[in-house]
């Protein structure tokens, strides 16, 4: 959600900002500016709508030289998706960009209004902008240090200042790095926009502020200064190409066989590798959005056959609500990018109250990763669509192994009942189900045209159906919506109209004829069915089949379907796939 990327080097900064920009396209924004400094001449340029308006409008104008610059993508908050809401936002002699939000931005526009200060924008991005400025006089750590001092919230802000050739940064709440380049230095909110020059970076932590010069970073936190050591990333310059894919989105899904390979072989080697959860005698998992769903699929498959209580909560609920801890307990928090805000928060509340904490989360060196007491790391790579799909598929495979791991624990299962032997044929599994697109294309040619879907399923089968809708809407923008099949009669069957598509999701034999008459139902009201199944029907309807494979399992084979469903859709119907509406991949505000 929203981007930044800053530079300080020999080179004119425009087309390294423009590019990092173009690298952070996929956490979503709807508006782009950068600003470039001379001396004491700071030039600001902004566009709404995509990077290439921007870009545009840079060509455009005889811009001032430069070796210093910031640039940003807003995802709208505070203040509609204009070019005057647009980042960066000059105050005085302080220019800055912002990640985050400002909680009490209207209190502190308020006092400032009282002092003389005039706002150009709607935004809480201004407003700090206005409070540094306010404190400047001659030094800049010290200007930066008393206004956050004043301000609640979320932030990563990268600075320039009339009267200083550096550039400064400094975050809480929402993620900053800095990149270590020979004869040039960085700053940026992911390591995707900068990985064209440097693979060398350092995390910054709460409130330490950086001053970069172009052979020169130093921090400080309190005053003090702090040591940093440089780390490495392994990611490769290309791991942001299509390589040869018309979306990110069709190229992460037909990554899913390897990525899963690779994060399933430390455990089918050693089960032991995954923490015991027969410590606990209750488990909390919480989480947003897919990462939700896929902890759903963990509570059903830890219920039901490792006998262990489970609660699930979205994150934005779990860290308002009175939890009751009186029990042993175990948090589990599940995000993609460990920087989910409210995932953070929920996590947080938790350690305060003494409840250990245990993450599932793809990258290595995020919030929640670093804070959790104990790390689950998926093998993911990165994720450039918006829509989760190889990270939400290794998930549901980790939920799967604890809940296989518990019960063998606990004695529940018997060492020989061939779970693992089914988990090692699972990569070859999912490549035979992605190969048969042309199945896929056939569903989407029969449903895109169409504004209203339903998903039905029961037990593990609504829990995968809450993820197929979620797809569906998130990149055709088709109305969907999961219901347990078994509540349909409870008013929502009223909503059938003739030939409106109601996808069935039938994989549990033991509640299979209950789901059957659901189906009935919707049919004799003029539904259209497709049946999504681990077995082939006698039937007219629509089927996609897939392998039957343990239960444990049975999601990971059904769910690529439902994804490349979801991704057909959306190409007919001629959908930004990879970069949804509204839509930001890294949710780093509440």
């Amino acid at each position: 959600m929203c981007g930044i990327i800053g530079y300080i080097g020999k080179e004119n900064p425009i087309e390294i900002l423009i590019n990092g920009l173009k690298n952070l396209e996929y956490r979503g924004y709807d508006s782009a500016g950068i600003a470039l400094k001379d001396k004491d001449e700071i030039e600001v340029i902004k566009s709404v709508g995509k990077i290439v308006n921007l870009e545009e409008k840079v060509k455009c104008k005889e811009l001032i030289p430069s070796h210093l610059g910031i640039a940003h993508t807003r995802w709208a908050t505070h203040g509609k998706p204009t070019e005057n809401n647009a980042h960066p936002h000059t105050v005085g002699k302080v220019t800055l960009v912002h990640n985050g939000i400002i909680e009490n931005a209207e209190e502190l526009r308020e006092k400032l209004k009282k002092q003389g200060v005039t706002f150009n924008s709607e935004t809480d991005t201004e407003v700090v902008a206005a409070l540094i400025n306010k404190y400047y006089e001659n030094n800049q750590v010290e200007a930066i240090n008393k206004a956050l001092k004043e301000v609640r919230g979320s932030y990563a802000l990268g600075i320039l200042f009339q009267g200083s050739d550096c550039l400064f940064a400094v975050r809480k709440d929402s993620p900053l790095i800095v990149g270590i380049g020979e004869n040039e230095n960085f700053i940026a909110s992911d390591i995707a926009a900068i990985i064209d020059y440097t693979n060398k970076y350092f995390l910054l932590e709460e409130n330490e502020i950086v001053k970069i010069t172009q052979d020169k970073v130093e921090i400080t936190k309190d005053g003090k200064e702090v040591e940093k050591q440089i780390q490495t990333t392994n990611m490769e310059k290309d791991a942001k190409d299509k390589c040869g894919y018309d979306h990110y989105m069709l190229k992460e899904i037909m990554e899913e066989p390897v990525v899963l390979e690779k994060t399933f072989k430390p455990y089918l080697e050693d089960l032991d590798k995954l923490p015991d959860l027969t410590k606990y005698e209750e488990i909390h998992i919480v989480a947003c959005g897919s990462a939700m769903y896929a902890g759903m699929i963990g509570k059903t498959l830890l219920e039901e056959y490792a006998n262990t209580k489970v609660e699930i909560d979205v994150a934005s609920e779990y860290r308002y609500k009175n939890v009751i801890y009186d029990r042993k307990t175990l948090v589990i928090l599940i995000s993609q990018s460990g920087e989910t805000a409210d995932t953070i928060a929920a996590m947080r509340k938790a350690k305060e109250n003494n409840v250990e904490t245990l993450s599932i989360v793809n990258v290595k060196t995020s919030t929640i990763a670093r804070e959790s007491d104990k790390q689950i790391f998926i093998e993911a790579g990165p994720e450039i669509a918006v829509a989760t799909t190889k990270a939400y598929i290794l998930q549901v495979g980790i939920m799967a192994l604890l809940a296989y791991k518990t019960a063998l624990t606990k004695g529940l299962v018997k060492e020989n009942d061939k779970v693992l032997e089914e988990a090692e044929k699972l990569p070859r599994l999912i490549k035979e189900v992605l190969d048969r697109r042309d199945e896929y294309k056939k569903v989407a040619k029969e449903i895109y045209n169409k504004e209203d879907i339903f998903f039905i399923g029961r037990k593990i089968d609504y829990a995968t159906s809450m993820e197929g809708s979620l797809k569906l809407k998130e990149v055709s923008y088709i109305h969907s919506e999961a219901y347990q099949a078994g509540e349909l009669k409870h008013g929502t069957i009223s909503l059938i109209e003739e030939g409106m598509p109601v996808f069935a999701i039938v994989t549990d034999d033991t509640i299979k004829d209950k789901t059957v008459s659901n189906i009935e139902e919707v049919k004799s009201r003029g539904a259209k069915t497709i049946i999504i199944s681990n077995e082939k029907w006698q039937t007219e309807d629509l089927q996609v089949t897939v392998p039957k494979i343990s239960p444990y399992f049975q999601p990971i084979l059904i769910v690529p379907t439902l994804q490349l469903i979801a991704y057909e859709t959306a190409k007919l119907r001629g959908c930004d796939i990879d970069k949804p509406k509204n839509l930001a991949k890294s949710v780093t505000v509440e």
